[in-house]
């Protein structure tokens, strides 16, 4: 505990952001750093709370009082020590992570929580910035080889792991560049691609070899991966997008969200946005570009949010934003109780450079012109009943409120229903859960064919990018267990006992 009267003199505070009209003019990240004294009250606020309650609620058990500690007190090596013990990736989670540690914060109860996801992205960018970071390779190697497809953030946690603990591992990426949704889902005014380059180059120096445009199954064979390496580990992500079959689906200008914005991000890299794009099919039919037109956002989620900061980026006339639940509330009602996760209303920046946003609203139909542009949206306000726990439950269309709205360009945000199964999974033969996911057990990762292991969202489904390093993590320690009988990789409860 770096000051016991920390919470009381302090409160909690954000780093500055540039200026909306400033931002919005290019796709540069805009939150600044913050100064050492404000950096040093706000790691002060950490309290030695007896049970730190942030553990538990961070997936991937971060140590956060003592880094919070060490932070206050400046050793930035100890920081970084402590926060690398448990986080492959802070550059990453310190900038798009939703921190559920926040939430389950002691201090949250009846304060504002610490700002620990700052305080994590502080500590890893002054890590680099005093050479503290270095390539960890391994003292030895095991003569293992281990396949790891997909370079998304599952992908890469296993990879490294593996790494650490001597096998030679290759990762497998379709795309141009590692990455995967962090590379070409993530805006780069959340995330700037230069922080994967900085991280992959270093796990290119500890050992891990990377082929792009490898799209196994496709133009690699999957036998030849089979006969090669020694464990396989599946870390694709949940990239079949929930689609809105209503009359008018058809018409040019309805679009999946994750085309939009990964459209975007390859124009940032220079490189062709209509090239091997399409969830289904990577192949985009037409270009994306939204200048001058009405946007309708369908879906609340933060993939509908980076839509809306990509579309006022793109100069739209008009981005409106809805949603099928109802409103969510401000604060934690009896049904939320700290320290659970609370469903809160949440207003993320690119909702502060403009956006209308509507609760409790179903869209009816796409409607098009007589070229078959969209021109309209028909749209219908719902009416919620609550179920005992508070959870919305039942909706009825309220009478008299359908009506059209100008529409020339959709993007479904719906979220994600499963990894893409035709080619590599039916080929492998790889058994699958009831929604559709790789199906493993969630302590081995272990799929139906022994030497092939599963983490992420393909296993689990679309979540968190801490739940996915974390997953990587543990699936990396029982592909170890599996290739050499027992393991020197940590878990995330060996850390736990020992921070307690």
């Amino acid at each position: 505990m770096g000051k016991p009267t920390g919470f009381l003199e302090f409160t909690r505070e954000l780093p500055g952001k540039r200026p909306v009209q400033e931002r919005i003019g290019d796709f540069n990240e805009f939150v600044l750093r913050f100064s050492e004294q404000k950096l040093n009250e706000q790691a002060s606020r950490c309290m030695d709370c007896g049970i730190p309650f942030c553990h538990s609620g961070c997936p991937l058990g971060n140590v956060i009082p003592e880094f919070n500690d060490a932070v206050y007190r400046r050793n930035w090596k100890e920081a970084y020590d402590i926060l690398s013990s448990t986080n492959n990736f802070p550059e990453f989670t310190g900038r798009i992570c939703p921190a559920p540690c926040e939430t389950a914060c002691v201090l949250g109860i009846n304060q504002p929580a610490i700002a620990i996801e700052e305080i994590e992205r502080h500590i890893i960018e002054i890590a680099f910035e005093q050479g503290l970071v270095k390539a960890r390779k391994p003292n030895m190697r095991t003569g293992k080889k281990v396949a790891v497809i997909g370079s998304g953030p599952a992908g890469l946690a296993a990879a490294a792991q593996l790494n650490y603990a001597g096998h030679q591992v290759t990762v497998f990426e379709r795309d141009e560049k590692p990455g995967g949704l962090l590379r070409y889902g993530i805006p780069d005014f959340k995330l700037e691609k230069w922080v994967i380059d900085r991280r992959v180059a270093l796990l290119e120096e500890e050992g891990i070899e990377f082929r792009c445009h490898a799209n196994v199954g496709v133009n690699v064979r999957l036998n030849d991966i089979l006969r090669e390496y020694q464990a396989i580990v599946l870390a694709g992500g949940s990239t079949v997008p929930r689609d809105l079959p209503i009359p008018g689906r058809e018409v040019k200008g309805v679009h999946f969200a994750m085309d939009f914005l990964k459209q975007q991000n390859k124009r940032n890299q220079g490189a062709d946005p209509l090239a091997n794009g399409h969830i289904e099919s990577n192949i985009y039919p037409d270009p994306i570009w939204v200048e001058g037109k009405n946007v309708v956002v369908i879906g609340g989620g933060d993939t509908g949010s980076d839509c809306v900061g990509t579309s006022n980026r793109q100069k739209a006339k008009s981005v409106t934003q809805f949603e099928l639940l109802p409103k969510p509330p401000g604060e934690r009602t009896p049904f939320m109780p700290w320290p659970s996760y609370p469903m809160l209303l949440k207003t993320s920046t690119s909702h502060e450079e403009g956006c209308e946003r509507h609760w409790a609203i179903a869209t009816k139909e796409f409607i098009g012109d007589e070229n078959g542009h969209l021109k309209a949206l028909k749209i219908v306000d719902l009416a919620w009943t609550a179920s005992a726990d508070g959870r919305p439950a039942q909706f009825k269309e309220v009478e008299g409120s359908i009506r059209e709205i100008p529409c020339e360009a959709a993007f479904l945000a719906m979220g994600f229903l499963h990894p893409q199964q035709k080619g590599l999974l039916h080929e492998l033969g790889v058994e699958l859960d009831e929604r559709g996911n790789v199906k493993a057990a969630e302590k081995s990762y272990q799929t139906n064919i022994a030497k092939v292991f599963t983490a992420g969202d393909m296993r689990r489904g679309q979540s968190l990018v801490v739940w996915a390093i974390s997953e990587g993590r543990e699936c990396a320690r029982k592909v170890d267990e599996f290739l050499m009988g027992q393991s020197l990789l940590e878990t995330k409860d060996a850390m736990l006992s020992v921070a307690i």
